[in-house]
């Protein structure tokens, strides 16, 4: 699995790939947090913190890393390596596990530089480090524990399909609605109790809750569930297609 694992990442790093999606990604946050005179702009902000950071973030996950999901089992299928694959003395699940954390990793890596961010801030703060660095700390936590969730998502839409843009479709719509789409539909206060239940099914409500300065084991806990989900589902649709 190791093997597989690092022949993923040099997949990534070694073509345009990976580095165009850690390029865009830091492109797209600098231009908004520093540049752009807009709600996230950091320069013009009253409280030096990255809220704004931490928001923009998943909007940008909810398009790059769908974008980097689709190749991992959709081109293996149009191909026909996955054939290949499977004549690897490799279980099924450490062929899905070894795309998911070299994904992850790319992820991870995009998110370092953006230290520089935290770094600037602080820096900028009046008096010097006057911002809240526990929540800031926290925020990096949940901003990688959402990054994981989508790339365990995007593996699952990339491995129903032979069709990279068909799975970049599916994986983006699919992230929206568990992110963006169920807090809203429980923002309508529509279906009386049942609203704070379709908000907490829904990833942002932790997200959030995170980002306030808390990590909660039930935020974890239900980071952790939505990763092994997907990541099961695409297990079993890995399997039924090597039968």
């Amino acid at each position: 699995m190791l093997a597989l694992y690092l022949k993923e990442i040099r997949g990534f790093l070694s073509s345009i790939i990976g580095y165009v999606f850690i390029a865009i990604f830091l492109l797209s946050t600098g231009l908004f947090l520093w540049i752009v005179s807009y709600d996230t702009n950091l320069l013009e902000a009253k409280i030096a913190d990255l809220i704004p950071f931490f928001n923009l973030a998943p909007t940008i996950f909810l398009i790059l890393i769908p974008a980097i999901t689709m190749r991992s089992f959709a081109e293996e299928r149009r191909t026909g390596t996955i054939e290949l694959l499977f004549t690897k003395p490799l279980y099924e699940w450490q062929i899905v596990l070894a795309k998911f954390l070299a994904g992850t990793t790319l992820v991870f890596i995009s998110v370092i530089p953006t230290f520089v961010y935290f770094f600037s801030v602080y820096q900028l703060a009046v008096p010097v480090g006057n911002m809240d660095v526990g929540a800031t700390i926290t925020s990096y936590i949940g901003l990688l524990f959402l990054g994981a969730c989508f790339v365990s998502i995007g593996l699952f839409a990339s491995a129903l399909t032979q069709s990279q843009i068909v799975a970049f479709i599916i994986a983006m719509f699919s992230t929206w609605f568990l992110f963006e789409g169920m807090d809203l539909l429980g923002s309508f206060n529509l279906l009386g109790g049942l609203d704070y239940v379709i908000r907490y099914i829904g990833i942002k409500s932790h997200y959030h809750a995170i980002m306030k300065g808390v990590v909660d084991t039930r935020d974890i806990i239900y980071f952790l569930s939505v990763m092994v989900l997907f990541l099961f589902a695409t297990i079993t649709v890995v399997k039924a297609q090597k039968r």
